[in-house]
């Protein structure tokens, strides 16, 4: 009769195995760690070895030096469980490698369960560099004597019911590595073997047990395109870089430097072999272009890893990842290190106002709305179908902080232009009555978004203090460009719309009507010194049916391209640091198409050739004339002579440098008719000599006046003790500067 003693506990055994390889199998098991591995039998120093290898018919353990067999396990269930009970264990962990023996192949490999959390001593880091401890990190070191290899995961998760590491490694079988929580929301497993290069995603079920799609890292450092969208594992350890001397400058004031920034798009800038450039192909073409046109930095549009191509980047999935279109991290790496050592800085347009809602990406991360405001009404753009960050949760605000700062500390970016800061600031942003939701104080400011803006530059510019910090705000809100401490939203600068808009709108006039608008022009000196005010005549003026820059102008070509060169030139010596969209160099006539190349055969033709040349040498001119950028903020850097000549459309003012005597005079004619004779009152009697003239035959002009020196008389006007009398060629721009 059997002995019903020992019947019962085996019994019991075996219901319990059972019971966890069901868990195991239906992946729903939230505690690995709790079963699997080696955990005392009692207190006779008797052990029992679990290993879960899903579809495997033996698993015999290995000494861990040789592939010497040292015992057999017991397999408990079909699916994958085995066991072995240890008789004794002289040295606790105990330590082994297993060859696995599959239906049609088998591998020799260590147990993640076996090791336990001894990779998870993590690295002291405050709340906005969770990056370095969430995410994929590839770790080496020595267990109890021992060499180990792998890559440690973590992921926040806080609401689901179990998490699970999928990828290369395992088949992307959700069963086969469940991770363990944290006690903080976090899930986390060390994988051995797992190597730098193998794709993987995280595999959740909700609270609920609903299997959520399969979610790329958040943190991941490189993530492929479609259809996989996998995350990969990445080291970061191994670029060195050369750009010490650039790191290492005195920035000085920034708003006393020249800034001239070419945004482009990195994938449509210029192709080989039909094909947009690689990051390094970027850096042996653009760099030396942008040193030859005298560009100071380069704004790159949003870089961060975006799913959708057509969405030119602003709307990303993975925020800590540098596209893979264009090559790894460490080649966009590169690219900004040669960037510094041609003396260029480099720009990234950075997006935290909303994110896509792509099954893969922050979407219901965890089943739950972990990153966006649950009340749509809060949480959805009605403008880009997208979702909206809820800025009032701390986790949110340090996972955007912490990967702003990333770009800076990882990529070396010396700043960011915060893209769509209007549709943060406001509840009621494009939403109309009884479709958004008012604050504490019923009205329609989202206090949440202030707050996370002002933290988020304080942190910026405490870590930072060089970064250069820049706003997309469309709006009339107070203080962006101002310190927190007063009140304001701490930018270092803010995009200036309304000069924009209104200079555009007055250049797309014909001729003869823009006497009745010259307002539109002198406005923007209303209000100038209000904010530190970029004139970014970006991307979004020449796509969407707007027409390329050259195509807004009125007139036939020659009138168009003249136009073009004085546009430039009011944009260049108008107060405020400068931005130009790529194209706007050649006179691109079609509007910019993601999809294609700058149309660079354009520099066949004379006037295309003239604009680049009028560019080059106008961006050259603003470097070395301090008057045109040291006193951009100061109420004193400028001063009109002439700004009611509406009749003639032209203006003409002054810029002024450290000292008096460093200046400029700069007249502008917006009408195809020459002025001549032409007087306007001047500082100085002396000589004036002109340094551009947007005329010349050289750009494409007419060449109407070829006098380079202008004699000042000793007649005073305009409020000036002296005066110039000058011919002003038609549509037209001319730079001049007293002679030493």
């Amino acid at each position: 009769m059997p002995n019903q003693t020992n019947a019962k506990p085996e019994r019991k055994q075996r219901e319990a195995s059972h019971r966890l390889a069901d868990s195991l199998r239906s992946a729903a098991q939230s505690r690995p760690l709790d079963h699997l591995g080696c955990h005392p039998l009692g207190n006779d120093g008797r052990h029992q070895l679990t290993v879960w290898f899903p579809g495997a018919v033996k698993v015999a353990c290995l000494d861990w030096n040789e592939d010497l067999e040292v015992g057999e396990m017991t397999r408990t269930d079909e699916s994958g469980l085995f066991e072995r009970v240890l008789d004794q264990v002289k040295a606790h962990p105990f330590l082994c490698r297993f060859r696995v023996t599959y239906p049609e192949t088998e591998q020799i490999c260590l147990s993640p369960y076996l090791l336990g959390e001894i990779a998870f001593t993590d690295t002291p880091c405050d709340s906005v560099h969770q990056h370095q401890n969430l995410g994929s990190h590839y770790r080496s070191f020595d267990y109890h004597g021992q060499p180990v290899s792998g890559t440690r995961f973590a992921v926040y998760a806080p609401n689901a019911r179990n998490v699970s590491v999928i990828g290369d490694f395992n088949w992307w079988n959700g069963a086969a590595h469940p991770m363990q929580p944290a006690g903080d929301g976090i899930w986390r497993l060390f994988i051995p073997d797992a190597k730098p290069g193998q794709a993987y995603k995280f595999e959740l079920h909700s609270r609920t047990g609903d299997l959520l799609p399969h979610k790329t890292d958040p943190y991941a450092y490189q993530i492929d395109q479609h259809p996989s969208f996998a995350s990969r594992i990445y080291e970061h350890d191994h670029y060195q870089w050369q750009d010490q001397e650039w790191q290492t400058r005195q920035a000085g004031d920034p708003l006393k430097q020249a800034l001239n920034i070419y945004e482009l798009h990195a994938g449509s800038w210029r192709f080989r072999d039909g094909k947009p450039l690689s990051y390094r192909e970027l850096a042996d073409e653009l760099i030396p272009y942008i040193t030859d046109m005298g560009y100071t930095h380069i704004e790159f549009m949003p870089l961060s890893e975006h799913p959708f191509t057509g969405s030119w980047g602003y709307q990303p999935v993975g925020l800590f990842a540098a596209t893979s279109r264009y090559g790894t991290p460490d080649d966009f790496k590169y690219l900004v290190d040669r960037c510094h050592q041609a003396g260029i800085g480099v720009l990234m347009d950075w997006v935290p106002a909303h994110f896509p809602t792509d099954a893969h990406g922050l979407a219901n991360f965890d089943g739950t709305t972990l990153y966006e405001y649950e009340d749509p009404r809060k949480g959805w753009h009605p403008d880009w179908n997208s979702l909206i960050y809820d800025y009032g949760r701390e986790t949110v605000a340090d996972f955007l902080i912490g990967n702003a700062l990333y770009w800076l500390e990882v990529f070396h970016i010396d700043g960011l232009r915060v893209d769509a800061v209007a549709s943060m600031l406001y509840l009621d942003y494009s939403r109309k009555d009884g479709e958004w939701v008012p604050n504490v104080n019923g009205g329609n400011h989202n206090l949440e978004a202030i707050a996370f803006i002002k933290r988020l530059n304080e942190t910026i510019y405490l870590n930072r203090p060089s970064t250069l910090m820049i706003a997309e705000e469309s709006t009339a809100y107070s203080g962006v460009s101002k310190p927190t401490f007063t009140g304001g939203l701490g930018f270092g600068f803010k995009w200036n719309m309304g000069w924009m808009n209104d200079t555009l709108r007055y250049m797309q006039r014909d001729h003869i009507y823009r006497s009745h608008h010259h307002q539109e022009l002198t406005f923007g000196m209303m209000y100038a010194h209000s904010e530190h005010f970029v004139l970014a005549i970006s991307h979004d003026e020449v796509v969407h049916g707007k027409r390329s820059l050259v195509e807004k102008m009125p007139g036939d070509d020659w009138q168009r391209f003249a136009n073009l060169r004085a546009l430039t030139a009011y944009q260049m010596t108008h107060p405020g640091k400068k931005l130009s969209f790529m194209g706007q160099d050649i006179g691109q006539y079609r509007e910019w198409n993601h999809e294609q190349s700058l149309d660079w055969h354009l520099l066949e033709n004379s006037l295309n050739r003239g604009q680049q040349s009028w560019v080059r040498d106008l961006n050259h001119c603003y470097r070395r004339q301090t008057a045109l950028w040291q006193k951009d903020f100061e109420e004193d850097g400028f001063r009109w002579l002439v700004v009611d000549d509406a009749g003639n459309s032209i203006l003409a003012y002054l810029r002024f440098g450290e000292t008096p005597e460093n200046h400029l005079l700069v007249l502008i004619n917006l009408t195809p008719m020459p002025r001549s004779p032409y007087e306007v009152g001047v500082p100085l009697v002396t000589d004036y000599e002109v340094l551009l003239n947007s005329d010349d035959t050289a750009y494409g002009g007419s060449g109407f006046s070829s006098n380079q020196v202008h004699r000042a008389r000793q007649t005073g006007m305009h409020g000036q003790p002296a005066s110039l009398c000058l011919e002003v060629p038609p549509l037209s721009a001319m730079i001049l500067k007293p002679k030493p």
